[in-house]
């Protein structure tokens, strides 16, 4: 969340926070208000993104994405960790970042610098969000999936998966990504592997400018996307992509399992591109009921 006032993105980006808000049919909202914001000082003390919360035990944790004062601003990220007792008032594990990019296999601000001049400039970052947590499907641990950009791949063609693994959520080993790039996605935003209508799928979503014209000539302009899903920990084949037709615009859109079983997709409009300072697409839109086609592909039921 960030403040309405603020109708410029670069502004806002600097300025989130995370909200709360609780919904009984996903179509009305109780605001509860700001649960967690940048600390006093440290990896992230500018603005806090997209999170993934899991149940631990008695207790919930946070993966969370941090921006830092001491950094370069929106293209320097982290992924820090916090805990809470009933969703709303978080904690701190560490002042450290839970886990931090490797160069070996992902762009990083150090390999790959970010020009000062030219159309590039806002193609370079060290994009290390958008975490998604689950647990080891033989019950060794857990895993965490993070939108990363390949060291070996060009822009908008360097979309990858980075893949960490963790005993106890604290004390995290990184390895290689879960997926090659050289799909045409730039990024694998708000990622997820999650299992709808019995079977297995990866969703995720990219911006139209953050694909390759190849991307965009194949299927057109389109935000969310889906992929077949061999299992939880794929390997995925990011050129089987296809787009969620529905809603062109839908972006930053999770998959969450309804009441009687089934399940729905829920984001906001990606209205930023059209610079409309009336219509910039705040809104979280009604769920749309999802289920997988014969290929395993996200479609509207």
């Amino acid at each position: 969340m960030a403040p309405r006032a603020l109708k410029d993105p670069g502004k806002r980006h600097l300025a989130a926070r995370v909200g709360h808000a609780v919904s009984r049919d996903l179509v009305e909202w109780d605001f509860r208000g700001e649960c967690f914001g940048p600390s006093e000082a440290g990896f992230d003390d500018l603005a806090i993104w997209t999170g993934s919360v899991v149940r631990e035990h008695d207790r919930w944790r946070m993966f969370y994405t941090a921006l830092s004062k001491a950094g370069h601003h929106i293209y320097d990220q982290r992924v820090g960790s916090a805990v809470s007792d009933d969703l709303h008032h978080w904690h701190r594990v560490s002042p450290e970042p839970a886990v931090r990019v490797d160069g070996r296999w992902y762009k990083t601000l150090a390999n790959t610098p970010m020009p000062t001049t030219g159309p590039d400039l806002e193609g370079s970052s060290e994009t290390w969000r958008d975490r998604a947590v689950i647990r080891d499907p033989d019950g060794d641990g857990w895993h965490l999936f993070v939108t990363a950009r390949s060291v070996a791949a060009g822009r908008n063609d360097d979309g990858v998966i980075a893949h960490a693994t963790s005993p106890d959520l604290f004390t995290w080993t990184l390895g290689p990504p879960l997926c090659d790039p050289g799909a045409g996605f730039g990024q694998l935003e708000v990622l997820q592997n999650v299992v709808v209508s019995g079977r297995p799928v990866l969703a995720f979503t990219c911006h139209p400018q953050e694909q390759t014209a190849e991307r965009i000539a194949e299927w057109g302009e389109y935000c969310t996307w889906s992929v077949p899903s061999p299992g939880a920990l794929g390997p995925w084949d990011m050129n089987r992509a296809r787009p969620f037709l529905p809603e062109p615009d839908l972006f930053a859109a999770p998959i969450v399992r309804l009441r009687d079983g089934g399940s729905a997709i829920i984001g906001f409009r990606n209205l930023e591109p059209r610079r409309d300072p009336e219509n910039l697409g705040f809104e979280i839109i009604d769920p749309i009921p999802v289920t997988l086609d014969d290929e395993g592909y996200l479609v509207a039921s």
